[in-house]
């Protein structure tokens, strides 16, 4: 009769261990879920910003056109050329920002836990390997 204590000890812990394990499971799953938001939201501001360089782009395009127009009709100064060599930056950083922002876009997408549920299943696996 001295083994059931010992039993009984032996369940708690198990148990008290198994809800520690799934608790720690959790807080990770947590972690992973708010890391991938986090880089979906920055790579979303990033190509918001790429569209605001682009429209800015559009902008300066036309204006150079315009300009360029005036320059064709025999306007006196050919104003249109640093509008395009600004339409040329603007396209330029849009395109860069676009790139980092479909890249972190990529990494942060899509929002599952991959290493908790990776873990869990290890986890898992070890357990009935086990019993």
């Amino acid at each position: 009769m001295s083994d059931q204590p010992n039993l009984v000890q032996a369940i708690q812990e198990v148990s008290e261990k198994a809800s520690l394990l799934v608790r720690e499971e959790i807080e990770l799953a947590k972690t992973e879920i708010s890391e991938k938001v986090s880089r979906l939201a920055k790579g979303s501001a990033v190509a918001g910003a790429a569209g605001v360089f682009a429209v800015f782009a559009l902008i300066y395009l036309f204006e150079g056109l315009a300009w360029f127009f005036n320059d064709l009709l025999n306007v006196q100064n050919a104003y249109w050329a640093g509008f395009l060599i600004v339409f040329g930056i603007l396209i330029v950083l849009a395109s860069v920002a676009g790139w980092i922002g479909i890249r972190w876009i990529k990494k942060g997408s899509p929002p599952t836990p991959a290493l908790a549920i990776e873990e869990a299943k290890r986890t898992r696996a070890e357990i009935l390997e086990h019993s």
